[in-house]
């Protein structure tokens, strides 16, 4: 495998966690009608969930032995969507 092959591998593996952690600050505040925390900028809502999304599907990785696992995805949403809730103080309500 080249380093080419390679990178497409990785971007295609951490594709899910990008696209949920870009989408899940915009959603909450137009959905949900959550007033984000005010110290917290919506990148860097983005930047932390998509470290904890790719830390989700490592973990799906590890257990099932293989990537691509419907049950991985929908850890990977489920923590997500809990995350995101708690970064915009969800709680307080």
């Amino acid at each position: 495998m080249g380093f080419l092959d390679l990178l497409l591998h990785l971007s295609g593996f951490v594709a899910p966690a990008l696209a949920l952690a870009l989408l899940m600050p915009t959603a909450s505040r137009w959905l949900l009608r959550l007033q984000p925390v005010r110290a917290m900028r919506w990148w860097v809502q983005a930047g932390i969930g998509f470290a904890v999304g790719v830390v989700v599907l490592l973990g799906g990785l590890w257990v099932f032995g293989r990537d691509g696992k419907m049950a991985t995805y929908a850890a990977l949403v489920g923590v997500m969507a809990t995350l995101q809730w708690l970064m915009a103080g969800g709680w307080r309500r």
